[in-house]
């Protein structure tokens, strides 16, 4: 069944967007950042001390071996230098890996380094250019293994490497490969990063529920306002029971400030309500023990003109006069008859109900108007097979009288009214009343159905009304459990009546 004006579609919420997110994502995700940003921080001090560490013991063991690559590189030579010098890497004490390199002058001879297995690997000659390199960008003192040590890759691997001279001039080269050091801040890394991740998923799901246990009764409060935002609260008679449990509206805390604050508005919302109900029952039973009241002496006047009619010669004047009287009694015999029906209504009175043929029903009340208003254009859309609903006959034709008179008293003669029978897709009975006068305002539209309201002023017409029987015909219609629509525009204006199958 279409409506009328349906609620506005809820806008779809892009994950995007951070203020669609919820409370919980936010805190989880805040969380989560400062652990990743404490993790950092951790980890990067960490790697930073071990590497320093891992650096100093490193040049403990470079400066060392340096320092016997010196003195035994420097000994058995003689002036003329017809004895070969030694071989530093053959010095005591050097252990698998340390590389040895002698430069005499600016030519570098004995170059090699001792393999894991104890043998000599020659260095190749990229290799021996760095180490050229070495030695002329720093001052390298005399007698001193004491310079900065430098990190070379060559093609022998990773090495640190540290120069000095001997007291002949000669440059010995001493290295020690940093294979370990490395493999070990790789571990470090590795280990760092398994167990920040393992700690970040193992903390994000604690985190997790422990927020959602937290925010718990901030769930419970937009649970009880969302059940409390969908009550109809515009008339009637609401029971508005429902409040935020104690465990959520527990004052000192700021959930539970808000749980009170909002158990405070209902309990006043619930007085007004009540005040409200209390108030509009008065004033419908002073309605209805007034209309009671009314339709004796309405009776009498209206028996007092026929009698005054047929026993009395009256001027023109006073004919006039009578038959004004008569006019205005009938016309507020119709309101009172009107608003006791609506009090009855109000009361919640049973229907009287039975199968009723709504094709038939339509038939019968289209031709009385036809009978009323001969100078309009009377047409019937019905199915071919009867359409029946269990209601109350009577009153279903009541509501059909005043749509066909509504759409009668509110256009020109010629205008074309159209009465339907049909059935919707789920089932439902439809009746619709159609004309193509000049439509009902936009503004006029939204309180249609409302008590009291006219139409004079927005539609053609030389005919007053009431302004209930549009009013009555949506009560009717609530009572069977259905609903009536309007829609509108100049040309073509339709009421619609949907009633259970």
């Amino acid at each position: 069944m279409s409506t009328l004006a349906g609620a506005a579609p809820r806008p779809r919420r892009r994950w995007t967007d951070p203020n669609a997110w919820h409370l919980r994502t936010k805190l989880v995700l805040a969380t989560m950042a400062l652990l990743v940003a404490i993790c950092s921080v951790v980890g990067s001090l960490l790697y930073a001390s071990m590497d320093n560490f891992l650096t100093q013991q490193l040049d403990t063991q470079l400066f060392q071996a340096s320092h016997r690559a010196a003195q035994y590189g420097g000994i058995g030579q003689n002036p003329s230098g017809s004895q070969p010098r030694p071989d530093p890497l053959d010095a005591p004490g050097q252990g698998a890996g340390t590389l040895s390199a002698r430069l005499q002058g600016n030519t570098i001879v004995l170059a090699a380094l001792r393999s894991p297995e104890g043998q000599r690997v020659e260095l190749q000659q990229s290799d021996i250019a760095a180490l050229v390199s070495i030695a002329q960008s720093q001052a390298v003192q005399s007698g001193q293994a004491g310079t900065v040590p430098v990190d070379r890759r060559l093609t022998v691997g990773h090495y640190r490497i540290v120069a000095a001279k001997t007291a002949t001039g000669d440059v010995i080269f001493t290295g020690l490969p940093l294979a370990a050091k490395d493999s070990a801040l790789e571990q470090l890394i590795l280990t760092t990063v398994i167990v920040s991740l393992g700690g970040l998923v193992l903390i994000g799901l604690i985190g997790t529920y422990v927020i959602r246990r937290t925010l718990q009764p901030l769930d419970q409060v937009s649970s009880v306002a969302a059940k409390v935002a969908q009550l109809p609260l515009d008339a009637g008679e609401v029971a508005l029971a429902m409040r935020v449990p104690p465990s959520a509206a527990h004052p000192g805390t700021e959930v539970g400030n808000v749980g009170h604050a909002l158990n405070r508005m209902l309990d006043n919302v619930s007085g007004a309500l009540h005040a409200r109900q209390e108030s509009e029952m008065k004033v419908r039973q002073f309605v209805a023990d007034a209309s009671h009241e009314l339709r004796t002496p309405l009776t009498a006047i209206r028996g007092y003109t026929d009698m005054l009619k047929m026993t009395e010669k009256l001027s023109p004047q006073g004919t006039e006069s009578l038959g004004r009287v008569e006019t205005q009694s009938l016309r507020m015999s119709r309101l009172v008859e009107d608003l006791l029906t609506l009090a009855r209504l109000d009361e919640g009175q049973p229907l009287k109900l039975a199968p009723v043929d709504l094709t038939q029903l339509v038939v019968e009340t289209v031709s009385d108007q036809k009978v009323i208003a001969p100078d309009h254009q009377w047409r019937l859309d019905l199915p071919e097979e009867p359409v029946e609903v269990k209601a109350d006959g009577a009153r279903l034709h009541q509501v059909m009288v005043n749509l066909l008179s509504n759409a009668r008293k509110h256009t020109d003669p010629g205008t074309t009214i159209t009465t339907g029978v049909s059935r919707s897709a789920t089932g439902e009975a439809v009746i619709t009343v159609t004309d193509t006068g000049p439509g009902v305002p936009p503004e006029l539209q939204k309180k249609a159905f409302a008590r009291f309201t006219r139409a004079d002023k927005a539609r053609t017409g030389t005919e007053g009304s009431t302004g209930l029987g549009l009013s009555i015909v949506q009560a009717i219609v609530d009572a069977h459990g259905g609903s009536v629509e309007l829609s509108s525009r100049p040309g073509r204006t339709e009421f619609a009546v949907y009633l259970p199958a």
